[in-house]
């Protein structure tokens, strides 16, 4: 077992995990490409093209400028109060619930923005209440980390370093 581990790097445990978790990856891609293989690697070829063209840009673009207009006030009110730029730390506070309710939406957007009628049909489940409870999860998740970042400010807990 000592040289398994020397060779591999890492402990048995590992080894067996990462040869389970490819194991179980291999199977459902098999299962998966069992219907409409062309259909699913289109869909992935397109997934892929779209996050890397258009989406990851348009996310950067809009975190670089939240942290832009963040930092600028940042700074306008560090210099007037004379604080110790606590607040800058703030943005990620904002960030982490808004990449979350992305995500959701973008797992859940055929559901948030209307179930198909297949859908319907095969689910038997009612399609109107996906919007409001994504709504729910997006509006807890900014609450929640509004009070976690009330509470960091206020105990001074950001682990500023001193310029």
């Amino acid at each position: 077992m000592g040289a398994l581990r020397r060779w591999y790097g890492a402990p048995v445990s590992h080894l067996l995990l990462m040869v389970g978790a490819f194991a179980l990856v291999g199977y459902a891609g098999v299962r998966l490409l069992a219907g409409d293989a062309l259909g699913v690697a289109v869909w992935f070829v397109g997934a892929a093209v779209l996050h890397d063209l258009v989406f990851l840009p348009c996310y950067t673009l809009v975190d670089r400028a939240w942290q832009a207009v963040a930092g600028r006030l940042a700074r306008r009110r560090r210099d007037a109060e004379g604080g110790d730029g606590r607040r800058n730390r703030l943005i990620n506070h904002v960030r982490v619930p808004a990449v979350v309710s992305a995500l959701l939406f973008v797992v859940y957007f055929p559901l948030i923005l209307g179930p198909s009628d297949s859908y319907l049909s095969k689910s038997g489940l009612p399609g109107h209440p996906f919007a409001g409870r994504w709504l729910l999860v997006c509006a807890f998740l900014f609450a929640a980390s509004a009070v976690v970042g009330a509470v960091r400010y206020a105990r001074g807990s950001f682990g500023v370093r001193s310029a």
